[in-house]
C-alpha cells in the first residue's frame, strides 16, 4: 500500500507534461510563422545590398 501513498512521480510527470506543452506551443508557433520569418531574412539582406550598393555608386560619382 505504500505505492497508493507516495507521489513524487506525480510532480515529475506533471513537469515533463508542462515543458512539452510549452515545446509544442513554440512549434505550432515557428510553423504558423515561417513565410513571415523566412521573408524577414531575406528583406533585411536585400536592405543592405542595395545601401551597400547606393553607397558605392556615390562614391564613384564623388570622384
Amino acid at each position: 500500500m505504500k505505492i497508493i501513498n507516495d507521489e513524487k512521480a506525480q510532480g515529475s510527470a506533471e513537469l515533463i507534461l508542462l515543458f512539452g506543452g510549452v515545446i509544442v506551443i513554440a512549434i505550432v508557433a515557428a510553423v504558423y510563422y515561417k513565410n513571415y520569418l523566412s521573408g524577414l531574412g531575406n528583406e533585411i539582406k536585400d536592405n543592405d545590398l542595395n545601401r551597400l550598393t547606393n553607397s558605392i555608386k556615390n562614391l564613384n560619382q564623388k570622384f
